[in-house]
């Protein structure tokens, strides 16, 4: 579950605004998205006297907890040369993280009290907090952030300052496409990576409907008697999704996103069928086919026998506990052979054997780089 964390930003060591951005890329690669960034601004030191501040607020959507996050931030601090000291007093600092807001949570423990105790008295923190949340309401106070500045007795000494902090998201090019399709063998992970690029890229999702199916728990018992009516029944399903979906404007959205390509379909039926059901099939097929736009880029994520294995028995899903080997590689080898054959579709191949990306945030940024990249070819 994601929730939105609101973290303040000063330094007011060596260069200010350099340290002010390498938090924020830090923040990105090891918290989560960063979805506002606030200007910069300049400060007076608050509380002792010392050179000007560089302050900033960031809103990142992160699924570690409040303690989890305070965490990431003293290592962030750490790795970047600040060294806490047990002295009392306020002291200069070539970075400063401060966790403002965990949603609505009051935190009152001996390492972490949420909300910050000091946001109402200090308008170097809450001027570019009302840049980026001015409606936000103080889950203690009741008042919404812009109220807190208004009335905040400290305002003297915080002008904005002529630079802006860059977003690293902005690096990824992703939502430039019109529509990406994912794929994978059985339990590669193309839900988890497709739900994961629309959430993140305000993408239109477009997700197989494989749980609708009442032939699958069927087939997986009865594999000769079912094949045939479970690759039609699929074939018209997707077939079907794909031409609304596709054909359907949302202009609140910006691409499209699919957990699978309609090709998927004779991949499976040429495994699954007999040679004159396959005959029948592939004259239904290729009828459709012709008629369901092409992905922008086809994404396919492959991963190893045993990691896909590993990962059908973890969902526990019981028509899948048949699943064997042998059939996940003649699967993957369908998918090798249509990939070798296409000449005109953006295919990238990646291989997540060794990845978590739904986990692990470097593994998923990772993703995002090779798929930025493969759009922009």
């Amino acid at each position: 579950m994601y929730k939105s964390v609101y973290i303040s930003l000063g330094s007011n060591l060596g260069g200010k605004f350099d340290n002010l951005q390498n938090a924020v890329n830090a923040i990105y690669q090891s918290l989560g998205r960063i979805v506002k960034v606030s200007p910069v601004y300049k400060s007076e030191s608050w509380g002792f006297d010392a050179d000007d501040f560089y302050n900033a607020v960031i809103i990142v959507e992160t699924t570690l907890t409040a303690h989890e996050t305070l965490n990431v931030l003293l290592c962030i601090e750490k790795e970047m040369g600040r060294q806490r000291s047990s002295e009392t007093g306020f002291q200069s600092r070539i970075i400063d993280l401060d966790i403002l807001f965990f949603e609505d949570e009051i935190i009152n423990t001996k390492t972490l009290v949420v909300p910050h105790p000091h946001i109402e008295m200090r308008n170097f923190v809450l001027q570019p907090l009302a840049d980026v949340a001015p409606s936000f309401i103080h889950p203690r106070s009741q008042k919404s952030v812009i109220q807190l500045c208004n009335e905040c007795v400290n305002k003297g000494g915080v002008e904005k300052a002529n630079k802006w902090l860059k977003n690293p998201h902005a690096n990824f090019i992703i939502s430039t496409s019109s529509y990406i399709a994912i794929e994978g063998n059985i339990g590669a992970g193309k839900t988890s990576l497709a739900s994961m690029i629309t959430r993140d890229f305000n993408a239109k999702l477009i997700l197989e409907r494989f749980a609708d199916n009442p032939f699958l728990p069927k087939f997986y018992n009865d594999k000769a008697r079912y094949a045939f009516p479970l690759e039609m029944s699929f074939l018209a399903d997707r077939y079907q999704q794909l031409q609304d979906d596709l054909s359907q404007l949302d202009l609140f959205k910006d691409f499209v996103v699919s957990d699978y390509d309609v090709y998927k379909s004779l991949i499976f039926a040429k495994i699954t069928l007999q040679e004159e059901e396959l005959r029948l099939y592939k004259k239904l097929f290729y009828m459709m086919y012709k008629d369901i736009a092409k992905p922008e880029l086809y994404v396919y994520l492959y991963q190893n026998t045993n990691r896909l294995l590993e990962n059908i028995k973890a969902r526990g899903r019981s028509y899948e506990a048949s699943i064997s080997g042998d059939y996940l590689n003649r699967i993957n080898k369908g998918y090798l052979e249509f990939i070798n054959g296409q000449q005109h579709l953006n295919v990238k191949i990646i291989d997540v054997s060794d990845l978590d990306f739904v986990k692990n945030r470097g593994d998923y940024l990772f993703l995002l780089s090779e798929i930025s990249r493969a759009l922009k070819k």
